[in-house]
């Protein structure tokens, strides 16, 4: 807690008063203490000096610890607020929740006549960059507009706002605009050749995004792991591993977000060998607590098969997310393991963690594997009875394969008809499956019909239906479907197979 001296200590120099309370919220470190800093601030009418109203409003808006709502309230108090308010501002909501707030803020300073420095471009392209392309309201600045502002206010030699220009386009998968913007900076760095690498990255041009890599004349983590990232994501595993081990042999640290591609390209391949020494190097250079890696590590071993190596992972950790508590409880649910989800979903309940559709999709993954119908059909309905979680397309198509694999078909053909939301060919060729299973011949005319409607063009049904009339003894309609399959030009989908060789 900041030590302010009673009234009778005061210097009486307003500088120097105002600089101790300038230096006191420097070092702040809670919102409490900020809070009395600037109580007292007030009570001596110091509020406004400009060197203290600038401390207090830099840790409202940018410390971890401040409190951007306090922070927008003090903004609408200060008369005319200069440009070093508005970027600070602009600067808090470039890395909150509201990047939006940002643009908007950046449109008010243009219509109060307040110019924008380098600063603002800087932190407003940031801002820019984190806003989803599906959230952005329609006075929302586009990329380009922003990009002819900077052009306009003369930034564009600043080799910071043309990097953020750059990163700007390689988040948007714009590879064009970022070249153009690469190729019109003077003396690119580091930063400006990692932001054209994540631009192509971003862009699924792996080819060219590899070629920037090897013309890179240096590289830092952020360019090692967006190559590495964009292996993994193509499920080039073995060239992200490959990349990875060069990455470590040249000394360049990995973050949390590199250890995660690997794990996946691990994951990918099965490889449960390589992944043990990942978590050996895990441990040992100690990003062992990071939670994001611990859930990636699960989520590793129990597609392998290691259900061993999950527990201990899971048991071991200090901290546990939702993500980790799904990410266990799909892992068992999948592996036949019903009666530990359960317990893991009774065990994350009770420790407070509220779940979310990914955990019922596990819980009903569990109930399906142990044939638990009607457990399985009351935990569906208090999913969105209790908890207000809507259902989504796969929670149906679990519940399909609950109810079919029980021969509850009429059920399952009732609930898909049913459906609040569209339903695809996937949970309608799932329940056909259990026609065919159960040999009944008038439900799976009634769910070819419905097929053929989403999807006229894959053969698989009319192979399936016609299977079902073969069980049933009744060939002329299973000849009559293999025709009217030829007439259509239906064709199978081929299968394919992910084996590690």
């Amino acid at each position: 807690m900041v030590q302010l001296p009673p009234p009778q200590q005061w210097q009486p120099a307003t500088s120097r008063i105002a600089e101790s309370l300038a230096a006191m919220a420097d070092t702040c470190a809670s919102m409490a203490d900020l809070k009395r800093i600037h109580a007292y601030a007030i009570h001596t009418s110091l509020h406004r000096h400009p060197l203290v109203l600038g401390k207090i409003f830099r840790f409202l808006a940018v410390s971890p610890f401040g409190d951007l709502t306090y922070a927008h309230r003090l903004f609408s108090q200060i008369h005319r607020p200069t440009t070093f308010f508005y970027n600070i501002l602009i600067r808090g909501y470039s890395k909150s929740s509201s990047p939006s707030q940002s643009v908007r803020l950046f449109n008010r300073m243009r219509q109060s006549r307040v110019n924008p420095d380098e600063y603002t471009f800087t932190f407003l392209l940031k801002s820019r960059s984190r806003m989803r392309l599906a959230d952005l309201p329609p006075s929302i600045l586009a990329s380009d507009e922003i990009h002819s502002a900077v052009l306009k206010f003369g930034f564009s030699s600043h080799l910071f706002v043309d990097n953020a220009l750059i990163h700007l386009y390689a988040v948007r998968g714009t590879p064009l605009s970022a070249r153009r913007v690469f190729e019109e900076t003077v003396g690119v760095d580091v930063v400006s050749w990692s932001g054209l690498l994540v631009a192509h990255v971003r862009a699924r041009e792996l080819e060219v995004a590899r070629r920037v890599f090897d013309e890179m004349p240096e590289r830092d983590v952020v360019s090692w792991t967006a190559i590495i990232s964009g292996y993994s994501q193509a499920k080039l595993s073995r060239e992200a591993l490959d990349l990875f081990w060069k990455m470590t042999y040249e000394g360049v640290r990995p973050d949390e977000v590199t250890m995660v591609s690997v794990i996946s390209a691990c994951t990918n391949l099965g490889d449960v060998k390589t992944g043990r020494m990942i978590h050996q190097y895990i441990y040992e250079n100690g990003f062992g607590w990071m939670v994001s890696l611990c859930n990636a590590l699960i989520d590793m071993y129990a597609k392998c098969g290691c259900m061993e190596q999950a527990w201990l992972v899971f048991n071991n950790m200090t901290r546990k997310s939702l993500v980790t508590w799904n990410t266990m409880i799909t892992a068992n649910a999948n592996h036949g393991n019903a009666e530990d989800a359960f317990k893991l979903f009774e065990w994350m309940t009770n420790s407070g963690v509220m779940p979310d559709s990914v955990t019922f999709l596990a819980l009903l993954v569990a109930y399906t594997h142990k044939g638990l119908v009607d457990e399985g059909i009351r935990v569906f309905e208090s999913m969105q009875r209790y908890y207000g979680i809507e259902a989504r397309i796969e929670h149906y198509g679990c519940m399909v394969d609950m109810l079919g694999r029980a021969g509850r078909l009429e059920e399952a053909y009732n609930l898909l008809a049913s459906m609040p939301i569209p339903s695809n060919d996937v949970v309608w060729g799932a329940l056909l499956g259990a026609c065919r299973i159960y040999g009944d011949v008038d439900m799976g005319e009634k769910v070819i019909k419905k097929l053929l409607e989403l999807k006229p063009d894959e053969g698989g049904y009319y192979i399936l239906l016609r299977d079902i009339y073969v069980a049933a003894g009744r060939t002329v309609e299973a000849n009559e479907m293999r025709e009217a399959m030829i007439a259509s030009g239906a064709r199978k989908t081929p299968g394919c197979s992910w084996v590690e060789a």
